[in-house]
């Protein structure tokens, strides 16, 4: 299980950002951040945009509830996403 840190209005977590996969999808845990595999290249912003799209999307929420706090241009990122609590998270990873 990822460390996820709760804040006033959601959770913070560490994600590590695999692009140019074949799909978009979930792929386990890689040390202390949820993995994921995005089909977009890290290109002008393109991988954080599906990034932000594809977690909207696993977890039910808006995109504009979802901002990546740190490492824009890493693989690895710290993503804040509001309106939700640690619960919500366990339950997609």
């Amino acid at each position: 299980m990822i460390p996820v840190g709760e804040t006033t209005d959601g959770v913070v977590f560490n994600i590590r950002v695999i692009p140019r996969a074949s799909r978009c999808e979930l792929a386990g845990v890689q040390g202390d951040a949820l993995k994921i595999r995005i089909t977009a290249p890290p290109v002008e912003g393109a991988a954080n945009k599906e990034c932000i799209k594809f977690l909207s999307d696993i977890l039910g929420v808006k995109k504009s509830q979802i901002e990546i706090i740190a490492g824009h241009r890493s693989k690895n990122k710290k993503v804040s996403i509001s309106g939700i609590n640690r619960k919500d998270i366990e339950r997609v990873v």
